[in-house]
């Protein structure tokens, strides 16, 4: 079965996990705290690891970003929803200190992830052709020489002596 990319992230593992214990948790509460807090808290856990999914889904790395710190706020919201249970005797003092563990490790991770969305690499046709010069007048090649035309600020064509060509995009994935 095929998998989105999104599904490899250990963040969304983690943030999954997260949010199925809290179901469970909840699940067994009675019905006036699973009405009150536990739907509160079901709801704020499974959007940690409902962002994630939108925010990889997302093209535009501002969007990415967004979703990402929605989804540290709904972690954040569900380690004081957490506090909250453990006050009104819903949850035990060392599952509560598990949880925390969990979030808290988990919340840096998060951070470090959020710190590795950066906006694409921005290339233009000058410095295309300062790279090409430099690299042919300081590096002898014994190899058969290739003809590059630039199309655009963004684009090369590179013909080869077949007389075969190759689209190149400047453009890194995201």
């Amino acid at each position: 079965m095929a998998q989105f990319g999104f599904e490899s992230l250990q963040i969304y593992k983690t943030a999954n996990e997260l949010g199925r214990t809290i179901y469970e948790m909840v699940s067994n509460w009675k019905w006036f705290d699973k009405d009150t807090l536990g739907k509160q808290i079901v709801r704020s856990a499974d959007s940690v690891s409902l962002n994630i999914c939108e925010g990889y889904g997302r093209f535009y790395y501002g969007d990415k970003k967004r979703f990402y710190y929605y989804s540290r706020g709904s972690l954040y919201e569900t380690y004081e929803s957490l506090k909250k249970a453990k006050e009104r005797n819903l949850l035990k003092e060392e599952d509560f200190k598990m949880y925390q563990k969990t979030i808290l490790d988990f919340a840096i991770r998060l951070n470090n992830y959020i710190k590795t969305i950066k906006p694409p690499v921005e290339i233009n046709s000058t410095q295309i052709e300062a790279e090409l010069t430099s690299k042919s007048t300081t590096t002898p090649t014994t190899e058969s020489p290739i003809e590059i035309t630039i199309k655009s600020p963004i684009e090369l064509s590179t013909e080869s002596p077949t007389g075969l060509t190759n689209e190149l995009s400047t453009e890194l994935p995201i």
